[in-house]
């Protein structure tokens, strides 16, 4: 499932949650950033 976090109040919102417009459902903000996958990344040291 893709979730997003509003810009404004900092809640997390998931796809089901975002209605025809894409607006923050508690505060009503309008930008939502889609959050990064919790994974870690590797990164090689030469």
């Amino acid at each position: 499932m893709v979730k997003y976090t509003c810009y404004n109040c900092g809640a997390t919102v998931e796809l089901d949650e975002i209605r025809e417009t894409v607006r923050c459902p508690y505060c009503g903000g309008r930008i939502l950033m889609k959050k990064r996958p919790e994974g870690g990344h590797h990164v090689k040291a030469r």
